[in-house]
């Protein structure tokens, strides 16, 4: 066969194997970029017809204003994010080739859609990145736990020796509130990282809203009006208060990051009534009487296809490093878990508004303990054990006063030497969970060998849940098992005391 005929058998056979392989694949001209053909599978992917491809070049694939995106994230020289036909943006490997066709000196271009990598793994980063974070709030809340534990532990006891009439007083109180704010955000701090567990109990939700809207005022800035219409008697709620809290920060910072060049929020409740769903509807509310939680903005709005992944974990319309699409399906999980639902509306231009449903309960609000009754001391012999010096000498004192005869270590070894050289009963140990060499688990369940009737209270900046998981503490963490977590006023840790010796507690012993 002459060697023309050859070639072109040669470059027949190449057309055939190239339209018809399962590989998207270019054929284009190294020096001009310009694409000479293009087979079946490239134009499914990119929704380009073999002929419209011929007429451009590859940079005609690049998004506008972008020049290889995919580089600095980190993929390497050979991805790149390209356009396709229909607006959208994919990610892709390229692999380049010499190859001779038509006695033309070109390149093979084999294309490898990485969009589904890539999305696993910048939501792996992202779940990397929020555990990290989880991890250090959770480290940060423990140690700030123990300071407010002191702040307001030294406040409530000079107000129990302030009289009312001492100017002292009002200054006093002030500092309370804020420490017990401040343990608020800490408990925030915990539930974002997993490490505190949901306490429900029955609130006023007007009273939450207007007890953060100092907070929010301050989150959204200045070009961004907030206004709160709060129906009154709407009614209570059974929830945890940090986690709505949160909700609502959750909801006024998207409205916010709606509204770039300012605008107004308006945030308001209500009360509902809802009846007999339809046999239609998706995820319908059970019938019955709701509070309602609304947040209105005059923001940018968003179409059908946005509202209806807007709960979905790590999905996020805001520019990257900005928003990492965790805010609402939190909210939605929070709300969830209370047995209520979140609804959307919003049209592209004029604005969103969420809505909150709550289930309304007819119950009584939630009263603290140290507010329902007077706490009594008693006599007993107490083991105190605590590493935290200013806490340990704040708990000694507290109980002294109260009338207890305390003994105190900074660790678990010390703990262990004054018990073997104490003569008498005891009655009662108290020890933090977390302490340096031997744990208070271990502590109590050598000391209880011992002393087979001392009851134990553990206490911890962390909460019950989250030091279940952590350094095997879990066998004596049990539900049973006394547990009092910091911060902690003097009244609620005698009330605490009081009630585990008179055994109207849980009061199983570590060693049982």
């Amino acid at each position: 066969m002459p060697a023309k005929d050859v070639v072109k058998s040669r470059d027949r056979n190449f057309r055939l194997l190239f339209d018809e392989h399962p590989q998207p694949m270019w054929v284009f001209d190294s020096a001009t970029g310009r694409i000479k053909a293009a087979n079946s599978a490239i134009c499914a992917l990119y929704g380009y017809s073999a002929k419209e491809f011929t007429s451009m070049a590859l940079t005609d694939l690049l998004p506008a204003n972008e020049l290889r995106p995919a580089e600095a994230s980190g993929i390497g020289p050979s991805a790149w994010r390209h356009a396709v036909k229909s607006g959208g943006l994919i990610d892709v490997e390229i692999t380049v080739q010499n190859i001779s066709l038509n006695r033309q000196r070109l390149q093979l271009a084999t294309v490898r859609d990485i969009t589904a990598k890539r999305h696993l793994e910048e939501q792996l980063r992202q779940s990397q990145k929020m555990e990290a974070v989880g991890m250090l709030a959770g480290g940060v809340a423990h140690d700030f736990n123990n300071l407010l534990t002191i702040i307001t532990g030294y406040s409530q006891l000079l107000l129990n020796h302030t009289p009312a009439s001492d100017p002292n007083r009002q200054p006093m109180e002030q500092i309370l509130k804020a420490g017990e704010r401040a343990a608020e955000l800490t408990n925030q701090l915990l539930a974002f990282s997993r490490r505190q567990t949901p306490k429900p109990k029955v609130i006023d939700l007007n009273t939450v809203v207007s007890s953060l809207s100092v907070m929010l005022r301050r989150v959204i800035g200045e070009d961004v009006e907030l206004s709160l219409t709060l129906e009154p008697g709407i009614g209570r709620v059974r929830a945890d208060p940090g986690q709505i809290e949160q909700v609502l920060m959750n909801l006024v910072v998207n409205a916010r990051d709606a509204m770039p060049a300012g605008g107004a929020i308006e945030v308001s409740t209500h009360q509902v009534t809802m009846g007999k769903p339809a046999a239609d509807a998706q995820k319908p509310l059970r019938p019955g009487p709701y509070v309602v939680l609304e947040v209105s903005d005059t923001g940018v709005g968003m179409d059908d296809a946005t509202a209806a992944r807007l709960f979905e974990p790590f999905f996020t319309t805001k520019p990257e490093g900005k928003g990492v699409g965790l805010g609402l399906s939190t909210v939605l999980s929070i709300v969830t878990r209370a047995g209520g639902a979140v609804d959307v509306q919003s049209e592209p231009g004029r604005g969103a508004i969420v809505r909150v449903f709550l289930p309304r309960v007819d119950l009584p609000l939630a009263v603290e303990p140290e507010q329902a009754r007077a706490a009594k001391g008693g006599a007993e012999t107490i083991l105190l054990v605590e590493d935290d010096p200013t806490v340990r000498e704040l708990v000694r004192e507290t109980l002294n006063r109260s009338g207890y005869r305390v003994l105190d270590a900074a660790d678990s070894m010390e703990a262990r030497r004054i018990a073997s050289a104490h003569t008498g009963s005891l009655d009662l140990l108290i020890t933090d969970v977390v302490l340096p060499r031997v744990s208070g688990k271990q502590l109590a369940a050598a000391l209880s060998a011992r002393f087979p009737a001392m009851k134990v209270l553990l206490i911890s900046g962390y909460s019950h849940a989250a030091l279940g998981d952590n350094g095997g503490n879990g066998d004596i963490l049990q539900e049973e098992t006394p547990f009092l977590q910091k911060p902690f006023t003097p009244s609620a840790i005698v009330a605490r005391v009081r009630e585990i010796l008179d055994g109207s507690g849980r009061t199983k012993s570590a060693g049982s």
